[in-house]
């Protein structure tokens, strides 16, 4: 069973305090609930039931966990107190009952979310002592609940202080790993730049190593070609005396038209003998080539003798 208490101001009783404890069984107040109200000195008990829990948001128009939920929120006193309001309207009759109605203050505007009848308690004190223990009870488990929770509190404070410490110590061995790492990495750097200095100055020296032997090499080209010019220029001249030789053959033909068969294969021969100076143009001199045509009339007595 559920049971909760709380204070409640009657409207048209602004002076006067009344406590009201509900009892229910089950998960909410759907399924029915008890009432007593008491202002220390009389006590009055009432009942609702789960049909006139169903009935009443019929009649509103709500939805049922709506209502319940309203319900729950006014009675027990877990909703804004601004929100709800109360009154007590005394029946008359020998019976002294009285009826306690509950409304719900939206905007200026307020509902009734339910009412019920409440009957005196001819012997209110056991009620009224049940009442009290009730509240010592709550009272002592909420000290309890609070005890607990400030133990909790003090131990998530100790664990908070060294959550800090370990921090602090992570940030410090972070600190120094940074610095050394630093230190290494600034040494790395030097002794790389270093290496690529020595390496720019290799290669540069490489460089002006590699013009000076090009700027060296055109004069010992030069040197070849011009002995290779004046190769050329030797083939080329025999080649010119072999152009001069058959002209300088040419007159001495003209002067001996009168030739035997034998002056032509001759002739063959002499035709032949430029080839034979251009393949030896460097061993055989040059004054064979003049000899050669006064040697042919000396020839020609002999033939004709014979």
């Amino acid at each position: 069973m559920h049971v909760t208490v709380r204070e409640v101001r009657i409207s048209s009783e602004s002076e006067t305090s009344y406590f009201l404890r509900v009892e229910w069984r089950g998960r909410d107040l759907g399924s029915g609930f008890l009432l007593l109200l008491t202002d220390g000195q009389n006590a009055w008990r009432g009942e609702v039931s789960e049909d006139a829990v169903r009935e009443e948001a019929e009649e509103l128009e709500m939805q049922t966990d709506r209502y319940i939920q309203d319900l729950q929120q006014a009675l027990t006193g877990t909703g804004p107190s601004t929100d709800y309001s109360f009154t007590l309207t005394y029946n008359p009759g020998p019976m002294a009952n009285m009826t306690l109605a509950y409304e719900k203050v939206q905007r200026d505007i307020s509902f009734c979310l339910g009412s019920v009848l409440l009957g005196k308690i001819p012997e209110p004190v056991e009620e009224v002592r049940a009442l009290l223990t009730h509240g010592l009870e709550r009272g002592t488990a909420l000290q309890n609940h609070n005890h607990l929770l400030k133990e909790e509190n003090h131990r998530l404070k100790q664990e908070l202080q060294h959550i800090n410490a370990e921090l602090q110590r992570f940030v410090s061995g972070k600190e120094t790993l940074e610095s050394e790492l630093y230190s290494r990495f600034t040494l790395v750097l030097n002794e790389k730049k270093a290496k690529i200095r020595s390496l720019q100055k290799n290669l540069t020296h490489l460089q002006e190593t590699r013009e000076e032997g090009e700027s060296s090499s055109p004069g010992k080209g030069t040197k070849k070609t011009t002995g290779q010019t004046r190769e050329g220029d030797e083939y080329e001249a025999s080649t010119d005396e072999e152009q001069l030789q058959p002209a300088s053959i040419e007159p001495t033909q003209g002067t001996s038209r009168s030739r035997s068969p034998l002056d032509d294969s001759l002739n063959d021969i002499t035709d032949v003998a430029p080839s034979r100076k251009r393949r030896f143009r460097h061993l055989q001199p040059p004054d064979t080539v003049a000899k050669r045509p006064t040697s042919e009339p000396a020839q020609k007595p002999r033939l004709s003798m014979f």
